[in-house]
C-alpha cells in the first residue's frame, strides 16, 4: 500500500539522471502514487521539471551523492545514466538502500571493460574480438592486433561520446584524442573492438520482474557517431535469430540480476547474433515503445522495480521514432514546427525541455505508427523534418538542424 506523495507513508523514488528518459520514468512512477526526487549535474533538466523536488550535484562525487541520498532516504535509488559514483552506490546498497536493478549492475554497465569481460569471458557470449589500452602507444599495438577497420571507445562514456571507427593505422591518434574528449570519470582507458560486418543492429528490451523474464519485440535502429538517429519496432528477424537474441539477453540480464528493464544491444550478422552492450534502464532507442506497445518501456521499468507483476507485453502496432538534434550551443532557442508535424496521421512529438542546446544533443523526438514498419519510419522522419530549432532572437524558425 502506498501513501500520498509528501505524506509520511509515501514511497520515495530517487532518480540519478534527469534527462528525457528519466522524465518519462518520473511520470510513470507518479501515476502509481510514488513520490519522486530528480538528481542531475545541471539545473532544469527534463525530469526535474516534473518531479516533486530535485537536487543539482556532481553525481561522480561520491560524498555529494551520499549526502543527497542520506538526506532523502529514498525507498528506491534508480540510476538513469552511466556517469555516477557507482562505488558509492555499492556501499549504500550494503548499508540497506535499494538500488535498482542492483548497484553491481550499475557499476558493471558503466564500465565497458567490466561488462565485456562478464559477457565474453564469464558467460561465453559471442562478442567482437577486443583489447584494452591505457596510452596511445598501447592503442597502436592493440589496433595492430585487432586489425582495421576497428571501433575505439572510452571504457566510460554515454550516447556514443568518444566513439569512432579507426579505418587505418594513421587514424589511431585521432581516435585516441576523440576518445579522451568523450570519456567520463577522467579515465584514459579505451576498448578496441573488431569491426563486425553486421546486417543490422537491434535493441532487445528485456524485463526482469516477479513474473519472470519478458522480452519486447525487437527494435531496429540506426546510429551516427554512436548515438541513435531513428528506431523502429518490430525489426524483422528469423525465429532462429529471435531465439538466439533472447538467449543472449536472458544470460546477461540474469547475471546482472535485480528487477527492471534492460536494454540489450545486439548485432545481427549473417553467421550469428553478437552481444554488443547492455543498459540496466530504459534505452533511448526504446522511446518508440510510447507509440507501439500497450506498456511503454518506462511503464515496464517502473512496474518491475516496484515489484509489480509484468505478465507480458503486447505490440499494438508497428511504429518508429526519429530524433531532432541541435547543431550548436545556445540557451536562447525555441522549437517550432509542432503544428505541421502533428498534422500527420498517427504521429506524436515529445519536446524534452532541455535548457540549452549543444551540437548533436537530442532536443525532441517524433513518433509515428502505421500498418507497416517502413510506412511508420517514413512518417516519423517526415514529422521530425518539420520540427525546427530557432536560435535567433527574432520570430522566425530555422530549418531542422
Amino acid at each position: 500500500m502506498y501513501g500520498a506523495p509528501h505524506a509520511g507513508q509515501a514511497k520515495r523514488m530517487l532518480l540519478l539522471g534527469s534527462g528525457e528518459l528519466g522524465k518519462e520514468v518520473v511520470m510513470e512512477a507518479q501515476r502509481l502514487g510514488i513520490e519522486t526526487i530528480a538528481v542531475d549535474r545541471y539545473a532544469d533538466a527534463p525530469a526535474m521539471q516534473v518531479a516533486h523536488r530535485f537536487h543539482v550535484i556532481d553525481m561522480l562525487d561520491g560524498e555529494a551523492l551520499r549526502r543527497v541520498i542520506e538526506s532523502e532516504r529514498p525507498d528506491l535509488i534508480v540510476p538513469e545514466i552511466e556517469a555516477i559514483a557507482t562505488q558509492t552506490l555499492v556501499e549504500l546498497e550494503a548499508e540497506g538502500y535499494k538500488v535498482v536493478p542492483t548497484a553491481n549492475a550499475a557499476r558493471l554497465t558503466m564500465d565497458r571493460e567490466g561488462i565485456r569481460r562478464l559477457a565474453a569471458e564469464t558467460l561465453g557470449l559471442p562478442t567482437a574480438r577486443y583489447a584494452f589500452a591505457d596510452s596511445l602507444d598501447e592503442l597502436k599495438a592493440a589496433v595492430a592486433e585487432i586489425g582495421t577497420p576497428c571501433v575505439i571507445k572510452p571504457i566510460m562514456s554515454s550516447s556514443g561520446k568518444g566513439q569512432s571507427v579507426c579505418r587505418t593505422p594513421e587514424d589511431v591518434e585521432a581516435s585516441w584524442n576523440y576518445a579522451m574528449e568523450g570519456g567520463r570519470a577522467k579515465k584514459t582507458r579505451v576498448i578496441v573492438e573488431e569491426f563486425i560486418r553486421f546486417d543490422s543492429e537491434i535493441t532487445l528490451l528485456t524485463v526482469r520482474s516477479v513474473s519472470g523474464t519478458t522480452y519486447c519485440a525487437p527494435i531496429g535502429h540506426i546510429q551516427k557517431d554512436g548515438d541513435y538517429i531513428e528506431s523502429w519496432q518490430p525489426h524483422e528477424m528469423s525465429e532462429a535469430q529471435i531465439q538466439e537474441a533472447q538467449q543472449i539477453a536472458g544470460a546477461i540480464t540474469e547475471a546482472l540480476g535485480g528487477y527492471g528493464l534492460y536494454g540489450v544491444e545486439l548485432f545481427l550478422a549473417p553467421d550469428r547474433v553478437y552481444f554488443s552492450e547492455v543498459s540496466p534502464r530504459p534505452h533511448d532507442t526504446g522511446m518508440v515503445t510510447m507509440a507501439t506497445q500497450d506498456l511503454s518501456e518506462f511503464a515496464l521499468h517502473v512496474r518491475a522495480i516496484l515489484g509489480f507483476p509484468v505478465p507480458g507485453v503486447r505490440l499494438l502496432t508497428p511504429g518508429a521514432s526519429y530524433t531532432l538534434k541541435a547543431d550548436r550551443d545556445s540557451r536562447n532557442f525555441r522549437i517550432g514546427g509542432l503544428e505541421e508535424a502533428l498534422s500527420l496521421p498517427n504521429t506524436q512529438v515529445r519536446v524534452f525541455g532541455k535548457p540549452e542546446t549543444k551540437p548533436g544533443r537530442r532536443m525532441a523526438v517524433a513518433l509515428a505508427s502505421a500498418e507497416q514498419v517502413e510506412e511508420a519510419r517514413a512518417r516519423a522522419k517526415q514529422a521530425a523534418s518539420l520540427l525546427r530549432i530557432d536560435y535567433s532572437t527574432g520570430s522566425g524558425f530555422h530549418e531542422r538542424a
